[in-house]
Formats: C-alpha cells, structure tokens, sequence
C-alpha cells in the first residue's frame, strides 16, 4: 500500500511530504512537481500571497536521474516568506523582546505578525483547535490548517499521477461545475486533452458562459467584503474495473474517495457521480443499465453511479464531486469573542482568498489520484513499474475473458 504524510505550517521555512511505496522505475521530475503547483496557483479570486509568494519544489529523496528508486519519496516545498516570519514562527526559543516588536503591515484589518490571536473566527479551526489543544494563541492552530498545507498534498496528488498513467493509463481532470448560487449547464465530461484549456480559464472551467458569470459572482462577493464559495468536479479516466472491493467499508473506493475530499479544508460535501440527485430518481432510472458497446463489449447506458457500484470501480470514468464553503476568513469579520477577555469583539483577520474554488478543483484532483493510486497498489502492487504493469496485464486479460468469451 501507498502511506502519505505531509507536514509544516503555513508561514514555517517549508512543507514536506513523503510517499512510501511508488514502485522503481516512475518517471519524474522536480519539473513535473512544479507544474503541478503552479497550477494550484492560478485563478480568478485569489488573494495577495499568491502574487508574491513562489512555491519552491525540491525532490530531497527517492528519485534518481528522473526515476524513482522504490526508496519513500520526500519533497520540500519552500516558503519563500520565510524571513517574514523567523521570529513569530521559530522552533526555538526567541527573546521575548523579540514578540513585542509591531510586525503588522499597517493594515488594521491583519493582526500584526507577534500579537497573540485570540479572536477565533467562526467556520475555521481557531476555536475548536485552542481548546482541545489548551492553547492561549490560536497561532499555532491557523498555521497547521491553513490550506497553504495543500500545495504538500499536490506534490504527492503529482506523483500519484504519475502513477497512475504509466501503470495503468489513468489520467484524471478536474474543472469547476458551481461558483456560489451560479453553475454551469450539463454538458460532455472534459477529458484530459482540455488540460491546457481549463488551466487557461479564469474559472476553471470550458464553459465560456458559465466562467463569466462565476467571475462576476466572485467579483460581487470581494467588493461586499464577503468570499464566496462553489463546486468542483473530479474525472479520472481509464480506470480498470475492479479496483476498491464491497468486502469492507474502510477498502471500498468511493468511502476513501469521499473521505480524501472531506479533507479538504472547506470542503463540507461531497457527492460520487449524479449523487444527490440520484436520490431523487427512480429505480428504474436511477441505474446504468450494462448493454454492449458497437463492438460486442459491455459498457455502460449512463454513469449516475460516478464509475463505482459497491465500493468498487466497474470501468466507467470515476466522478466525484466536492463542495466548498465560503472561506472563513471574511474581511468584514465575524462576530466573536476574544478569548482572551471573554468579552464580544470582531473575528481575526487573515489574507485570504475571496473564492478558494479553482485552486479546489486541483487539491481535490490531488486527492483522488492519492486514493486511486493506492487502489492500484493493492490489486496490481510490485517493487517495480515492470512488476506492477505485468500484475495488472494479467489481471486485465482475465477481465476480458470473463466479460469477452466469445472474442
């Protein structure tokens, strides 16, 4: 199985992550990791910190000469605002002379760097967090789960796709279907080749109409002082049937995929193919009838179920879907309490995205390919990408005589 970890704090020297179990012999690069956060980077709604802030990929471990090795993988993603940031975030002891220094910006929207925090704000982990880890300062609360924490789960959503491809041919896509009470009209299911296209939309998505329309509402949402928040969707194609299992709840696909989602910060729902509205269908409409294709293979009549029935995939594109909460850093600040004081005040402020939904769309691609990637390892896993490839080549020619005897 593939085991994952990330860890470092928002305004920390770096992230790191590690990945034990991708096999010898995946291609990648620090080219490829850079990529894909770059692509984390881009949309319309984003706040200041990613104008000015890169994102330093540096492979540290298990990849030699543009192969990976079988070794744990471990990746540094630094933070070029780092210096900022010595004193207020240091591992080691500072003078306390240090802390009473005003390190704001002048700003009186943003808390200056070394004051204690002690307004939590209502929908984040400020609260909740000081009080089941008895802290005074929700400081070290913010920092762990500031989404900045995602660019380390990209990486590693990275490498699994790269995985995924050259074992198996998976490719995945993600888009935006929602921004706020604004979607876009049903249509085809992007494909991988509409990478480029929807890395070039403001919106993330293919729909010209729809993109102008999430712009506006997000425009709306900044100049009330407000964030907004939206939907996005996950398309992993290629997937081969049978990969999660109905024999236990913590092994079937669409549990973890769900699970990987939830994750997310600000992610508060999360639907597998048509989900929710399934639920409003009938039986008899509600379930992909399994017909032949025009070459005699069995395929599918429709997709509702998003590729998977009963905790395993059944070889139609896997779809999942993940909604996003406004974020809850609002620069008009929330009614709160100052833990301090006990007494009424304004939540803290934070830079902060106004809408967080397209760089959504890449963590949740991340995710997913985490999840299909270790789905891989356990029906098709070996030390090696030769290995593996003839694991799943042998598996896949039993497939064909099952569902194909007559070919």
């Amino acid at each position: 199985m593939l085991e994952w970890m990330t860890a470092g704090e928002s305004h920390g020297p770096a992230l790191v992550a590690t990945i034990e179990g991708v096999p010898q012999g995946i291609r990648l690069t620090t080219a490829v990791l850079r990529a894909a956060l770059a692509r984390r980077r881009l949309g319309h709604g984003r706040g200041a910190r990613q104008r000015f802030e890169e994102d330093e990929a540096t492979i540290l471990a298990g990849v030699r000469h543009g192969l990976t090795t079988g070794a744990p993988i471990a990746v540094q993603i630094a933070n070029t605002e780092w210096p900022k940031w010595r004193v207020v975030m240091s591992a080691d002891p500072v003078d306390p002379a240090e802390l009473l220094k005003d390190a704001g910006t002048g700003d009186e929207r943003e808390i200056a760097r070394n004051r204690p925090l002690t307004r939590p704000r209502p929908g984040h982990a400020d609260l909740p967090g000081m009080v089941s880890y008895d802290l005074d300062d929700a400081r070290p609360v913010l920092e762990r789960a500031s989404a900045r924490e995602t660019a380390a789960r990209v990486a590693l959503g990275a490498i699994a796709e790269q995985l995924l491809e050259q074992v198996a041919g998976v490719r995945l896509v993600s888009h935006v279907v929602g921004v706020g009470a604004e979607a876009a009209a049903p249509g085809p299911l992007p494909v991988p080749e509409d990478a480029a296209s929807l890395d070039a939309s403001p919106m993330r998505t293919l729909d010209e109409e729809a993109g102008a329309r999430f712009v506006g509402a997000v425009d709306a949402a900044k100049r009330a002082g407000d964030t907004i928040g939206g939907v996005v969707e996950v398309v992993a194609w290629g997937v081969p049937i049978g990969l999660g299992s109905h024999v236990s709840a913590h092994r079937r696909l669409d549990a973890r995929i769900a699970g990987a989602l939830m994750s997310i910060q600000s992610v508060k729902g999360v639907e597998i193919g048509d989900g929710f509205a399934q639920a409003a269908l009938p039986g008899s409409a509600a379930h992909d009838e399994i017909v032949r294709d025009g070459r005699g293979r069995p395929t599918r009549a429709s997709n509702h179920a998003g590729g998977i029935e009963g905790g395993t995939s059944n070889g139609q594109p896997v779809v999942a879907r993940a909604a996003f909460k406004p974020i809850s850093t609002v620069p008009r600040a929330l009614r709160s309490i100052d833990l301090a004081t006990g007494e009424e005040a304004v939540a803290l402020h934070q830079r902060s995205d106004a809408c967080q939904v397209v760089p959504g769309a890449v963590i949740a691609q991340a995710e997913v390919a985490l999840v299909l990637a270790d789905a891989l390892f356990e029906h098709a896993g070996g030390n090696s990408v030769d290995e593996m490839r003839r694991n799943l080549e042998s598996y896949l020619n039993r497939v064909e005589e099952r569902l194909c005897p007559n070919d």
